[in-house]
C-alpha cells in the first residue's frame, strides 16, 4: 500500500465525497426561502461551514448531523478479544464530532438528540448497551447539552446484526452579542491556535481496522509507549464546547474555529478565504497516530491530510490573542500553542516543520469554490 493511495483503498475517498457535498449544497439552497414562512431566516453563508445557522426573530440558532463512522467496529472487535467494553467510549466520540462541529460557529449546545442503529435487537443485551447509555450521557454532560431523544431503529439487511452504527444531531444557540462565526472577520495577521486532540477522535477509523487486519497481532499489537493497538485508538475524543465557550465570553478576538477532523489541515483553509495560513510550530503527535501514519506508508502530506495528528481544534483569534487562548485551554487541562499566523497571499497552508504546503484546489466544500 503506498501512503498517498492509503485511505482510498481503505474505502474513503474525499474527492467523490466532497462532490457529493456541493451537489447536495446547491439543492439545499434552493429551499432556503421556505424558512421564511415560518418566520425565519437560514443564513447561506453558513453553507459548507461546519453547522447550518439560521434565524427565529432575534434568536441565532445552529443545527448539525454528524456520524461516528466505522469506529464503533473497532469497539466490537477490541471487545471480542479482550472482553472490554469500550461503548462508552465511542458513544462520547459520537456526541463530541456533533458538538465540536455545532461549536465551529460560535453556538453553545443546547440538545443532542441520538441514532442508534442495530441489525438485531440484540445487540443491546449485556453490558456494552450500559456503556453505550453512559458514554452518551457524560458527553452532552461534558457539552453541557440536553440529551433529548432520539431513533433507535433495528435495520437487518442493511445494518450487520454485531454492529451499530452511531450518529446524532444537535441544536446550539449563538451567545447574545456574538455574531456566528463563518470567517467573515477572518484577516491577515490572526494567529492559529492548535488545541492539542487525545488520538484519533473519529476520523480514520476505516484506514486503521484495514491496518490492523495486516498486523500479526491486530489490534493487540503493542505500539510505541507499550498501550495495545485497539486501546489506543478507543481514548475517547475531547469536547470542545466548554473551551469556546470560554474563549468567546473572554473576548479574545475569535475569527474561526475549525474542528480538525477529516481533511485534517485541509481544514485550516475551510472558509475559501483568498488568504495563506502558515504554520510554524505543530503539537506532538499521539502515538497512536504516528503509529498509524507508518504502518499505512503514509507521507507527511498524506496524515496531515487525512489524521488530526494531535490537532483537534483549531482558533483562529486576532494578533496578540493566541496568548489568552492558550491560557483558558490550559485552565480546562487542555494543552494548546500558538501554531501559526494568517498572511495575504494565495488561498493555502503551508506546514513549514514537515515542508508540506497544500494548495487551495486541495479543498473545495463551498458552492462559491467552484462548484
Amino acid at each position: 500500500m503506498t501512503g498517498d493511495s492509503a485511505y482510498r483503498q481503505a474505502g474513503v475517498d474525499y474527492d467523490v465525497l466532497d462532490a457529493a457535498k456541493r451537489a447536495a449544497l446547491a439543492q439545499a439552497l434552493a429551499t432556503s426561502p421556505l424558512l421564511e414562512r415560518r418566520g425565519g431566516r437560514a443564513l447561506d453563508a453558513s453553507r459548507g461551514q461546519p453547522a447550518f445557522v439560521f434565524e427565529l426573530g432575534a434568536t441565532r440558532l445552529a443545527f448539525v448531523v454528524e456520524g461516528l463512522g466505522t469506529k464503533s467496529i473497532i469497539a466490537r472487535q477490541y471487545e471480542e478479544l479482550t472482553g472490554e467494553s469500550r461503548f462508552d467510549a465511542v458513544a462520547y466520540d459520537t456526541v463530541a464530532a456533533i458538538v465540536n462541529d455545532l461549536c465551529c460557529v460560535g453556538a453553545a449546545p443546547l440538545v443532542v438528540n441520538a441514532y442508534f442503529a442495530t441489525g438485531s435487537g440484540d445487540w443491546y443485551a449485556g453490558e456494552r448497551a450500559d456503556r453505550l447509555r453512559d458514554g452518551w450521557r457524560r458527553a452532552c454532560e461534558a457539552a453541557g447539552a440536553t440529551w433529548g431523544g432520539g431513533e433507535s431503529p433495528t435495520l437487518p439487511g442493511l445494518v450487520d446484526p454485531a454492529e451499530i452504527e452511531l450518529a446524532g444531531a444537535a441544536v446550539g444557540v449563538v451567545p447574545e452579542g456574538i455574531e456566528p462565526i463563518l470567517g467573515q472577520d477572518l484577516a491577515a495577521g490572526d494567529e492559529i491556535v492548535f488545541v492539542a486532540s487525545s488520538g484519533l477522535h473519529a476520523n480514520g477509523a476505516s484506514l486503521a481496522r484495514k491496518i490492523a487486519s495486516g498486523l500479526p497481532e491486530g489490534l493487540l499489537t503493542e505500539i510505541p509507549g507499550g498501550r495495545r493497538f485497539g486501546e489506543a485508538l478507543l481514548d475517547p475524543s475531547i469536547v470542545y464546547a466548554e473551551l469556546v465557550a470560554r474563549v468567546l465570553a473572554a473576548g479574545a478576538g475569535v475569527t474561526y474555529l475549525s474542528h480538525v477532523t477529516g481533511h485534517g489541515m485541509l481544514k485550516l483553509m475551510r472558509t475559501g478565504s483568498p488568504l495563506t495560513y502558515r504554520i510554524g510550530a505543530l503539537p506532538p503527535v499521539p502515538p497512536v497516530l504516528t503509529f498509524l501514519a507508518e504502518q499505512a506508508g503514509m507521507s507527511d502530506r498524506e496524515a496531515y491530510t487525512t489524521l488530526n495528528m494531535g490537532a483537534g481544534m483549531a482558533v483562529y483569534c486576532r494578533p496578540g490573542q493566541g496568548g489568552a487562548v492558550v491560557r483558558e485551554a490550559s485552565a480546562l487541562g487542555l494543552d494548546a500553542l500558538v501554531a501559526g499566523t494568517v498572511e495575504e497571499g494565495p488561498r493555502r497552508v503551508v506546514i513549514e516543520p514537515v515542508d508540506v504546503v497544500l494548495e487551495g484546489e486541495e479543498m473545495v466544500l463551498h458552492l462559491e469554490d467552484g462548484s
